[in-house]
């Protein structure tokens, strides 16, 4: 007779499970396991629950398990559903984190991440957490346990993140990189881990017992802005922006197969031209006009837009196109580019290089005299960039300096490029997009990655030509996926809010200036305003505040127009190296026409609305980081300057002070309200101005000052300013408010606090 096979739960001798069986059961639990749980599994009772009690005390001292009697496991090991944090990508481009809680001695093991193909798993990036499901992994491999997502976790409001400064008994500080946050904490010696000065780190902060003051605890290193002359890896690492390319995304770039004639429209006689800022990389865009030969269109137009063929190469659901969709963006920093594709594709493949056979998806455009489109197509062709120019060259071979590379381009290609825009121009004005003037300020650095020079760039005709043929080709595909009924993704942007808009009107008021209620407002009721506006000593004032007015573009599935375009419909169509949002919209129109392969994917299409929501939201963390990275370098350049005095403007104007933007350099500094003078001084909100009680003396947004510099924090690109300007009187007398007096002001005169200093030092 056959025996029985041995439960393995059975207990071992003396009535108790052994070791071995109790680890098991620990490490295959789907929920928390104490004493109560395993004494229940192995069918424990009685007196030998003592004996249970005493063999778990035994396996904690000797390290075997951790946690306590109702959360037991085995030490060193995850719980099976934990909390991770992606920290980043390993060689096969799979994300790796780590638990977020890890009380055990040595380092936190290394989770990878299986991602599938569940709506929100493609969003998942480094910085994120996740709730995952863990299963261990064979020892000695790269990671220790492969985890199943099962929800993205809120974003932590901010990491905690700064640059560290060695003591020299050991130990430290971290400055601050938020300028909302100005606050240095200490690190006791061997808290700093491997951080070496100068080091941007990631902190915890801990408090070693119940009274204790918190300390800085240095988890990871990531690397010295300084030694690398590179001061954007802060907001890289701040904002959680993917920096290094997997190995295999890299391999699959350099094996992509080359194109063919097979399907496409042959443009390599047309000479197309590419017309860029002087320091481009890529070039991803070429222009051609020509008068139309049409009878029916005298004096018209044929204009052809030719975008890089990105849907060649980037197809769906590859591990090119998920780092894409990740990225969302390229982002644009002083001293470097953090691009959205492989430089083998955006510098290379897909860049409209002058004289190399290259693919593209091209927008035939006929305009008649008067620039109003009549018809367009869409073509998959194989162009030959004719030149590749610079907009000052461009210009100045228009302007009658023409250069030896542009004279041969002059009569079939730049003069009727330069007379389509004339036509296009005049169509433009009778639209009426929303015309802000709002100068652009570039920072050069210098073979260390200082500061050479603040520059703001002459706006040419050229750059105009190139925007307004653009703006063409994002309407016309646009236009073509409507009538397609195709899904897409637009380019949207609303009209302001009827609460900005009644800030706005309030302002206008002190001015003496309105912008009408009623009906449907247009952005060419801004414009008449901004037209007013350059008759007064305060034109970049009244911009400002437009501006701030304006709701923020970003990209939908929905349509509702673009308003400061004074477009219906819009979509971003020619930009596909370093915009993913212009890659949907190349892929919906290779579908929509039947252009061949790489179109969008039925997959694809019910997760748009995700895919436009993450978009908007890597554009707006590129922003960010851009403009974060800007006032860093410029603090920097100013650092050894401190005490002396800048010609500025008002650029904010808040209840705590005032935000000055220096002239030269277009730097954002603070002057806290505590500092303006002995008076007590009221926000008047809608007329952007602090206005003092006594006196009757303020400061309003975008008055003329001159300012003395106190502190700067590089690390943070914070300044600190001293008002040295007297406040003008007789400047609010249109604000009609409360029957035009304002509050007294409380004994003792001034406000407190206010300052700018660090906390916590």
């Amino acid at each position: 007779m056959a025996r029985k096979p041995k439960d393995p739960r059975a207990p071992a001798d003396g009535g108790l499970p052994s070791r071995e069986q109790i680890l098991e059961f620990l490490n295959s639990a789907q929920a928390k396991a104490g004493k109560r749980e395993i004494a229940r599994a192995f069918n424990v009772k009685g007196g030998a629950r003592i004996a249970l009690k005493r063999v778990l005390a035994e396996m904690a001292e000797e390290g075997l398990l951790s946690g306590d009697k109702k959360d037991l496991r085995e030490t060193g090991r995850l719980p099976p559903v934990t909390q991770i944090e992606i920290t980043g990508r390993d060689r096969d481009g799979d994300l790796i984190g780590k638990p977020v809680i890890w009380e055990e001695e040595g380092p936190r093991p290394v989770v990878r991440l299986l991602i599938g193909t569940r709506e929100g798993d493609a969003e998942i990036g480094a910085g994120d957490r996740v709730l995952a499901r863990l299963a261990r992994l064979p020892r000695g491999g790269d990671a220790d346990y492969e985890a199943t997502p099962i929800k993205k976790l809120p974003r932590e409001k901010r990491r905690l993140l700064g640059i560290y400064r060695e003591a020299k008994r050991g130990g430290g500080t971290v400055e601050p990189i938020d300028r909302k946050e100005l606050k240095s904490w200490s690190i006791a010696p061997g808290d700093e881990g491997e951080a070496e000065d100068g080091d941007l780190v990631r902190f915890d902060l801990v408090r070693k017992g119940r009274f204790a003051t918190p300390r800085a605890q240095v988890l990871e290193c990531l690397g010295n802005p300084s030694d690398q002359r590179q001061i954007s890896l802060i907001a890289i690492h701040a904002h959680g922006i993917p920096e290094d390319f997997p190995e295999s995304v890299i391999t699959q770039a350099e094996n992509l197969d080359p194109p063919t004639m097979e399907g496409r429209t042959d443009l390599r006689n047309v000479p197309l031209l590419t017309i860029d800022p002087v320091d481009a990389r890529d070039h991803d865009d070429a222009v051609y006009a020509e008068p139309d030969s049409d009878p029916r269109n005298e004096g018209g137009w044929i204009v052809i837009v030719a975008i890089a063929d990105v849907a060649h190469y980037i197809r769906p659901h590859t591990k090119l196109d998920q780092e894409a969709q990740l990225r969302g963006n390229s982002v644009y920093f002083p001293d470097r580019v953090v691009p959205m594709l492989p430089e083998k594709i955006s510098n290379d493949l897909c860049s409209l290089r002058e004289g190399e056979e290259r693919p593209c998806l091209a927008a035939r455009m006929v305009f008649d005299k008067w620039g109003e489109k009549k018809n367009h197509t869409f073509l998959r062709a194989m162009m030959k960039s004719a030149a590749k120019l610079s907009y000052q060259e461009a210009q100045a071979a228009i302007d009658g300096r023409v250069s030896e590379k542009c004279a041969p381009l002059m009569e079939g290609a730049l003069r009727p490029l330069w007379d389509a825009y004339g036509a296009l121009a005049k169509a433009r004005d009778k639209r009426g997009p929303l015309d802000l003037d709002l100068p652009e300020r570039k920072i050069k650095l210098d073979a260390q990655g200082r500061v050479e020079q603040v520059i703001t760039p002459e706006r040419l005709d050229a750059h105009r030509l190139i925007e307004e043929m653009m703006i063409q080709a994002n309407v016309a595909a646009a236009e073509t996926l409507e009538e397609k009924k195709s899904p897409l993704v637009y380019r949207v942007h609303d009209a302001p809010s009827q609460e900005k808009l009644k800030g706005l009107r309030d302002f206008l008021e002190t001015l003496d200036m309105k912008i009408p209620h009623a009906g449907a407002l247009k952005p060419d009721a801004f414009n008449k305003v901004l037209a007013q506006a350059k008759d007064l000593p305060v034109p970049d004032l009244i911009n400002e505040v437009i501006l701030r007015s304006q709701s923020q573009a970003e990209y939908a599935p929905k349509n509702i127009g673009h308003f400061g375009l004074n477009l219906a419909r819009y979509a971003h169509f020619t930009s596909p190296i370093r915009r993913y949002a212009d890659l949907l919209v190349h892929r919906a129109l290779v579908r929509a026409l039947k252009l061949g392969e790489g179109g969008l994917t039925d997959e694809e299409i019910p997760r748009l609305t995700a895919i436009a929501k993450q978009i908007s939201d890597t554009e707006r963390r590129a922003m960010a980081a851009e403009r974060e990275t800007a006032d860093r370098l410029i603090a920097a350049h100013l650092a050894d300057r401190v005490g002396a005095t800048f010609a500025a403007r008002i650029a904010g104007v808040t209840r705590s002070g005032l935000f000055v933007k220096l002239k030269d350099t277009g730097a954002d500094g603070y002057i806290p309200i505590s500092s303006l003078g002995n008076d007590y001084y009221h926000h008047v909100e809608a007329a952007h101005a602090l206005i003092g009680a006594r006196s009757g003396e303020g400061y309003r947004l975008g008055d003329e000052v001159e300012v003395r510099l106190l502190e700067v924090i590089p690390s943070a690109g914070a300044m600190r300013f001293e008002m040295l300007t007297p406040g003008q009187r007789g400047h609010f007398t249109s604000f009609k408010s409360g029957g035009g007096k304002l509050p007294r002001a409380p004994r003792g005169g001034k406000p407190k606090g206010g300052g700018f200093r660090r906390r916590g030092r």
